[in-house]
């Protein structure tokens, strides 16, 4: 697995949202086997901690662009890297508003791949291979200036979502009839203590047993401050350094937070909400994630009072009709499948294609008699090595058959795809070994594949003959751009025969 390197940082004014946002796609690509170096100015010791803990390298950064030092010394570290990758490309993963179009263009000409992490379109220019937009209002009309070779990730399919939350897709929430359990997460920072005022305003909630757990943040200076507003009170709860969040949020009824990224975790466990706006990059998920009835959103902290705050939580904790909503809403939005989403794409830009040769006899010999390739097969019996070998020695000098090896930058063998070749059509087939199954490389290897054969061959139509109980082909073929013609019987198996036209020119 490629090396990746990450590029956030972390102080009182910008929070900790950024850094752990690419925590999650750091844990996702460590999952791969895969090595990350965070480079961050970060002036929190637990969260640079944490990050170590996790196994993570990080080098530190003592002043933090526009400073000239920052892109000099980052430009200085890549470079260590890269001599010792030995020539291999890595990406670089950059989230940061104080970033601009020149810092991303001075990393992208040292030959180095980009992922721009990216809120609300704030950079003059894009020079980056991806740029992700996580929020529910991203739009391509915000990157209208980047280069033909950027491709956008944008909505809550790709929202980043840390490991810890992983086992939590699919949990569902019981809704009671009254909220009493109220958590209160204001982000990594909160410069402007507005937990001391939703603290203030949860003393003016009119709910009998209100419970509440406020969780501050490892960058907030004000925990002093909230320990003498909170008192003696034991229905109300301080908690630091959590790293338990999944299981505050299955345990709560309600939420008030910012519009931060702790929204999309939100949103993932079903957990209905306040928002309130401390930043101007929330102001449009606040606003998106009302309109989508995900949310409500109350407003800047500056705008709004205690008793602003008490009276939009009262009538949420005793509408169990609108937290129902907002349970569903989130649900259908956020899946928790964004990390892997990225990586597939991240994955699939590193693949490489060559034809396949009579030195891949062998592990084709292996992928063809998989256990699971064979029941997908309409031929289902076990093919000896012999019989294998002497179809595929044919094939190879036939000039109707095209096959191709997918590898990555390790030279690691993926998976093949093949065309049979008839007129101006062609059929397709496809497989991925079982140890890189599930990150998206099958839609890859087509994609790849019918560009290449175009390329070189007059064939329109492409299809693809699955069982219909195999639908994690169909969706490869699908994303692929493949559409379902019709259903037939081949060899007294039932088949869905999806097709692509493509456009030559």
């Amino acid at each position: 697995m490629n090396h990746l390197i990450i590029r956030a940082d972390s102080t009182a004014k910008i929070g900790t949202g950024h850094i752990m946002r690419c925590l999650a796609l750091a844990q996702a690509w460590q999952d791969q086997d895969g090595k990350v170096t965070f480079i961050s100015h970060c002036e929190s010791d637990a969260l640079r901690q944490r990050l170590i803990e996790e196994g993570m390298n990080f080098i530190n950064i003592e002043k933090s662009h526009p400073d000239p030092g920052d892109l000099e010394y980052t430009m200085r570290i890549l470079d260590d890297i890269s001599n010792q990758r030995q020539g291999k490309t890595a990406w670089l993963v950059i989230d940061g508003y104080h970033f601009d179009a020149t810092y991303q263009k001075r990393i992208k000409d040292t030959g180095y791949k980009i992922l721009w992490i990216d809120d609300y379109g704030h950079a003059d220019h894009y020079y980056a291979d991806l740029v992700l937009n996580q929020n529910i209002s991203a739009n391509a009309s915000l990157y209208a200036h980047c280069e033909p070779y950027t491709q956008l990730l944008l909505g809550t399919r790709y929202t980043l979502l840390r490991r810890e939350f992983k086992q939590w897709q699919g949990w569902q929430r019981e809704i009671p009839t009254v909220a009493r359990k109220v958590l209160v997460t204001m982000g990594g920072s909160d410069p402007y203590n507005v937990t001391k005022k939703v603290t203030k305003a949860l003393k003016q909630v009119n709910i009998s047993g209100l419970e509440a757990k406020i969780v501050v943040g490892p960058a907030n200076p004000n925990l002093q401050s909230l320990a003498q507003e909170i008192g003696d009170n034991s229905n109300l709860q301080i908690i630091t350094n959590a790293t338990n969040i999944p299981e505050l949020m299955a345990w709560a009824d309600v939420a008030v937070s910012a519009g931060g990224s702790t929204c999309w975790e939100i949103a993932l466990m079903g957990l209905p909400n306040l928002l309130i706006i401390l930043a101007g990059n929330q102001a449009n998920v606040a606003t998106g994630l009302r309109d989508h009835g995900l949310s409500i959103n109350i407003g800047w902290y500056n705008n709004i009072n205690t008793i602003d705050i008490a009276k939009a939580l009262n009538d949420l904790m005793k509408s169990d009709v609108d937290r129902k909503k907002m349970l569903s809403a989130g649900k259908s939005y956020v899946d928790g499948k964004g990390s892997a989403r990225i990586m597939s794409t991240i994955c699939c830009e590193d693949l490489l294609l060559r034809k396949a040769s009579i030195e891949d006899c062998e592990v084709l010999f292996k992928w063809v008699n998989d256990p699971d390739a064979r029941q997908s097969a309409f031929r289902s019996e076990p093919i000896t090595f012999d019989e294998h070998a002497k179809w595929y020695r044919e094939n190879l000098d036939n000039n109707n058959f095209i096959q191709f090896i997918a590898v990555d930058q390790d030279k690691r063998a993926i998976g093949q795809v093949r065309f049979d070749l008839k007129n101006d059509e062609a059929d397709v087939d496809v497989s991925v070994a079982k140890e890189f199954r599930s990150l998206g490389y099958g839609a890859c290897l087509v994609k790849k594949g019918v560009d290449a054969v175009v390329n070189t061959f007059k064939i329109g139509i492409f299809s693809a003959y699955i069982k219909p109980y195999n639908q994690a082909s169909i969706r490869s073929f699908e994303r692929a751009g493949f559409s379902i013609l019709r259903r037939q019987v081949i060899d007294g198996h039932e088949a869905v025969n999806m097709v692509y036209h493509k456009r030559q020119g």
